[in-house]
Protein backbone atom coordinates (compact mmCIF):
# COMPACT_ATOMS: atom_id res chain seq x y z
CA UNK A 1 0.00 0.00 0.00
CA UNK A 2 3.10 2.22 1.40
CA UNK A 3 4.49 1.29 -2.65
CA UNK A 4 1.51 2.58 -4.49
CA UNK A 5 1.03 5.84 -2.30
CA UNK A 6 4.51 6.82 -3.39
CA UNK A 7 4.36 5.63 -7.01
CA UNK A 8 1.11 8.30 -6.95
CA UNK A 9 2.63 11.05 -5.15
CA UNK A 10 5.62 10.97 -7.76
CA UNK A 11 3.47 10.73 -10.76
CA UNK A 12 1.06 13.10 -9.52
CA UNK A 13 3.70 16.02 -11.33
CA UNK A 14 3.67 14.55 -14.36
CA UNK A 15 -0.08 14.60 -14.79
CA UNK A 16 -0.35 18.27 -14.91
CA UNK A 17 -2.31 19.38 -17.74
CA UNK A 18 -2.86 15.77 -19.06
CA UNK A 19 -6.59 14.33 -18.99
CA UNK A 20 -6.87 10.98 -17.33
CA UNK A 21 -10.01 9.01 -19.06
CA UNK A 22 -11.36 6.16 -16.97
CA UNK A 23 -14.07 3.73 -18.19
CA UNK A 24 -16.38 1.91 -16.54
CA UNK A 25 -16.98 -0.56 -19.51
CA UNK A 26 -20.08 1.55 -21.25
CA UNK A 27 -19.51 2.68 -24.39
CA UNK A 28 -21.68 4.65 -26.60
CA UNK A 29 -21.94 3.38 -29.58
CA UNK A 30 -25.21 5.17 -30.37
CA UNK A 31 -24.34 8.58 -30.49
CA UNK A 32 -21.84 8.03 -32.83
CA UNK A 33 -24.23 7.55 -35.93
CA UNK A 34 -24.58 10.72 -38.04
CA UNK A 35 -20.72 12.37 -37.08
CA UNK A 36 -22.24 12.47 -33.48
CA UNK A 37 -25.12 14.29 -33.85
CA UNK A 38 -27.53 11.92 -31.82
CA UNK A 39 -30.39 14.31 -32.30
CA UNK A 40 -30.47 13.39 -36.08
CA UNK A 41 -29.93 9.88 -35.64
CA UNK A 42 -33.17 10.14 -32.99
CA UNK A 43 -34.88 12.06 -35.79
CA UNK A 44 -34.03 10.18 -38.50
CA UNK A 45 -35.24 7.27 -36.93
CA UNK A 46 -38.45 8.71 -35.65
CA UNK A 47 -38.92 9.35 -39.82
CA UNK A 48 -38.20 5.82 -40.60
CA UNK A 49 -40.71 4.74 -37.95
CA UNK A 50 -43.07 6.70 -39.05
CA UNK A 51 -43.11 5.14 -42.78
CA UNK A 52 -43.57 1.55 -41.40
CA UNK A 53 -46.18 -0.49 -42.71
CA UNK A 54 -47.66 -3.38 -40.75
CA UNK A 55 -46.55 -6.58 -42.11
CA UNK A 56 -43.06 -5.36 -42.94
CA UNK A 57 -40.19 -7.81 -43.20
CA UNK A 58 -38.25 -8.12 -40.25
CA UNK A 59 -34.60 -8.11 -42.83
CA UNK A 60 -35.98 -4.99 -44.72
CA UNK A 61 -36.58 -3.00 -41.87
CA UNK A 62 -33.65 -3.71 -40.25
CA UNK A 63 -31.72 -2.93 -43.31
CA UNK A 64 -33.38 0.70 -43.62
CA UNK A 65 -31.87 1.42 -40.28
CA UNK A 66 -28.32 1.59 -38.63
CA UNK A 67 -27.56 -1.00 -35.53
CA UNK A 68 -30.32 -1.10 -33.20
CA UNK A 69 -30.23 0.07 -29.59
CA UNK A 70 -31.08 -3.44 -28.01
CA UNK A 71 -32.71 -6.50 -29.56
CA UNK A 72 -35.10 -9.05 -28.05
CA UNK A 73 -36.09 -12.59 -29.21
CA UNK A 74 -38.62 -14.47 -27.52
CA UNK A 75 -40.57 -17.54 -28.41
CA UNK A 76 -44.25 -17.81 -26.93
CA UNK A 77 -46.47 -20.85 -28.15
CA UNK A 78 -45.44 -21.40 -32.20
CA UNK A 79 -44.95 -17.98 -32.30
CA UNK A 80 -41.20 -15.91 -32.72
CA UNK A 81 -41.51 -12.32 -31.31
CA UNK A 82 -38.27 -10.20 -32.50
CA UNK A 83 -38.21 -6.49 -31.16
CA UNK A 84 -35.53 -4.04 -32.37
CA UNK A 85 -35.24 -0.90 -29.93
CA UNK A 86 -34.47 2.30 -31.92
CA UNK A 87 -33.53 5.68 -30.26
CA UNK A 88 -36.05 8.63 -30.72
CA UNK A 89 -36.32 10.72 -27.42
CA UNK A 90 -33.20 11.51 -25.27
CA UNK A 91 -34.38 11.73 -21.58
CA UNK A 92 -31.44 11.77 -19.66
CA UNK A 93 -28.71 13.68 -21.85
CA UNK A 94 -26.07 11.64 -20.13
CA UNK A 95 -24.87 10.22 -23.34
CA UNK A 96 -26.09 6.82 -23.07
CA UNK A 97 -29.23 4.64 -24.17
CA UNK A 98 -32.17 3.67 -22.17
CA UNK A 99 -34.66 1.57 -23.12
CA UNK A 100 -37.10 4.37 -22.30
CA UNK A 101 -35.19 6.54 -24.86
CA UNK A 102 -36.73 3.99 -27.85
CA UNK A 103 -39.05 2.99 -29.60
CA UNK A 104 -39.88 -0.28 -30.20
CA UNK A 105 -40.55 -2.43 -33.36
CA UNK A 106 -42.24 -5.84 -32.63
CA UNK A 107 -42.33 -8.54 -35.28
CA UNK A 108 -44.00 -11.46 -35.02
CA UNK A 109 -42.79 -14.39 -37.23
CA UNK A 110 -40.76 -11.93 -38.91
CA UNK A 111 -43.34 -9.70 -39.84
CA UNK A 112 -44.10 -6.20 -38.57
CA UNK A 113 -46.74 -6.06 -36.07
CA UNK A 114 -46.51 -2.91 -34.48
CA UNK A 115 -44.50 -0.54 -32.76
CA UNK A 116 -44.59 1.87 -29.11
CA UNK A 117 -45.87 0.56 -26.00
CA UNK A 118 -48.68 -0.64 -27.18
CA UNK A 119 -46.80 -2.94 -29.50
CA UNK A 120 -45.59 -4.23 -26.46
CA UNK A 121 -48.05 -5.15 -24.50
CA UNK A 122 -48.80 -7.68 -26.96
CA UNK A 123 -46.16 -9.91 -26.08
CA UNK A 124 -47.24 -9.27 -21.99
Amino acid sequence: MKKLLLVAALATPLLSGCIVAVSDGEVDHGWVKHNGNWEKTQHDNRKKIAKLNIGADYQSVLNSFDTPEFTELVKKGDNVYQVLFFATNSKHSDGKVTKDECTPLVFKDAKLIGFGDSAMAELL
